[in-house]
């Protein structure tokens, strides 16, 4: 019966002593912001570290470091942030082997429930996926615009609190292994009626590829999008194949402005509770299937019961 296991092991301990830092800003005003953030960036400066800001109030930070701005990178808000799992490699790709800061200030006006479901997920998995890491983060919460539901995930997310009077333990904080989101639990919704079924096995995989590529060409999805599909449902049936009953069902329907391929393979378990949310380590021959379908597509669920694994992917049809 096959499992997603984490391929990874977070909780190992640094050689150097140094520990990664996830640390929450909650700020009122401007000069509150740079009060806390500008002494942490020229500190970090001093120290040797690369720093990253990614926030829209860089006008402001670059005015309070002067000469000192130009020795930080920065990156806009808007691309940075607007992939969940993307930004989480992102920031491991940033901070592998070297001494860093991080100063992100996520952009939560204009997104969807899911969308910013996904995000306090990735901030919570940053304290996972960035364990073994030589780097402090410090998160931005403008609480002045914050929605109520993001505010109230800042410490859950962040063990340590960063405000007037130095920095603080959260006592609300829920390692990234125990938190549960709203319907993280919840049953998928059924297939329509109209759904179109494609069963694979070891010697038809590729057949069953082309008729998924087939599918979202005929609902007009755009032809990288299509690409992406087609790997990540490649990556998840072949372990299936590999390592599982060797054989399952694709399902596929159109749900608005976005094609759902559900993938069912009988007898599959997750034994990883952050299945697909860690980075690979560079050696590991296995775990890259579906931390690579989380990069790919729009929404990555999984749920297991009834008997059977299923791995639900939706991705917009426009590019």
């Amino acid at each position: 019966m096959p499992c997603y296991v984490s391929p990874v092991r977070p909780d190992r301990a640094r050689a150097d002593g140094e520990s990664f830092q996830h640390v929450a800003v909650p700020y009122d005003s401007d000069a509150s912001l740079l009060g806390l953030v500008a002494p942490r960036v020229r500190a970090a400066l001093g120290e040797g570290r690369h720093v990253l800001v990614i926030t829209s109030r860089l006008p402001q930070l670059a005015e309070a470091l002067g000469p000192d701005a130009d020795r930080v990178e920065t990156r806009p808000p808007a691309s940075w942030y607007a992939h969940p799992f993307r930004m989480l490699a992102a920031c491991h790709d940033y901070t592998r082997g070297r001494r860093t800061l991080v100063v992100g200030e996520p952009v939560w006006q204009g997104r969807s429930a899911r969308e910013i479901g996904e995000l306090i997920r990735c901030e919570s998995v940053l304290n996972a996926a960035l364990r073994p890491a030589t780097a402090t983060l410090l998160c931005l919460y403008d609480v002045r615009a914050t929605p109520r539901d993001v505010a109230d995930s800042c410490p859950v997310n962040h063990p340590v609190l960063l405000g007037p009077d130095g920095e603080v333990p959260s006592a609300r904080y829920v390692e990234p292994y125990e938190l549960v989101l709203p319907h993280d639990r919840a049953p998928l919704p059924p297939p329509p009626a109209d759904a179109v079924t494609i069963g694979f096995a070891g010697p038809g995989l590729r057949r069953a590829r082309q008729a998924v590529a087939a599918y979202a060409r005929v609902l007009g999805m755009d032809a990288d999008r299509v690409t992406s599909l087609v790997i990540s449902v490649s990556e998840i049936a072949a372990n299936s194949i590999e390592h599982g009953a060797g054989h399952g069902v694709i399902t596929l329907w159109r749900a608005g402005g976005e094609l759902v391929c559900e993938i069912t393979e009988p007898g599959g378990a997750l034994d990883d509770p952050l299945p697909g949310c860690i980075p690979p380590e560079p050696a590991s021959l296995r775990g890259y299937g579906l931390w690579i379908s989380r990069q790919l597509c729009d929404l990555v669920e999984l749920r297991s019961g009834g008997g059977a694994l299923r791995v639900r992917l939706r991705l917009s049809l426009g590019p």
